[in-house]
């Protein structure tokens, strides 16, 4: 846990699922305070089963547009967080010549998952309510009382 950085990427493979979750959550908990973007290391589109789990608490992604690391128009980014293998090796590419630190988390694709649509969307749940999980724990709430 540490202090909550004023720019942050979410990267992964396509940008499709993980990152743009971790991206929504984000943004739903600190956007006001924080630059927040993502990215995937190849083309992709965002995923109807992302869409769907992240309506199911309130965050709308149907209007994430996806994109790779080339496409990014900053890259000051105080920390980036990296949620496949191939966007770590990616991010930590990046950051060579940058001053920002680079954190894996390393996150089921649950676009591998098989069976039911139901099955396939508990796939889909898992993995946003483990980022969630995860961002709550690495950027905590701070709650401001007015005096």
């Amino acid at each position: 846990m540490g202090d909550i950085p004023s720019a942050v990427l979410f990267a992964c493979t396509m940008n499709s699922v993980r990152s743009p979750i971790a991206e929504g959550v984000m943004k739903h908990l600190h956007g006001r305070h924080v630059y927040v973007d993502s990215a995937g290391v190849r083309d992709g589109g965002i995923d109807n089963f992302a869409i769907a789990v992240m309506n199911e608490i309130g965050i709308d992604l149907s209007q994430h547009r996806s994109k790779t690391f080339d496409d990014l128009e900053d890259s000051s980014f105080d920390l980036v967080i990296s949620l496949s293998p191939e966007a770590q090796h990616k991010a930590v590419e990046m950051t060579r010549v940058m001053a920002c630190e680079v954190e894996f988390w390393n996150t089921f694709d649950p676009t591998v998952a098989e069976g039911s649509r139901e099955m396939r969307l508990d796939a889909f749940r898992q993995v946003r309510d483990e980022l969630m999980r995860r961002i709550k724990q690495r950027f905590p709430i701070i709650s401001v009382v007015d005096v």
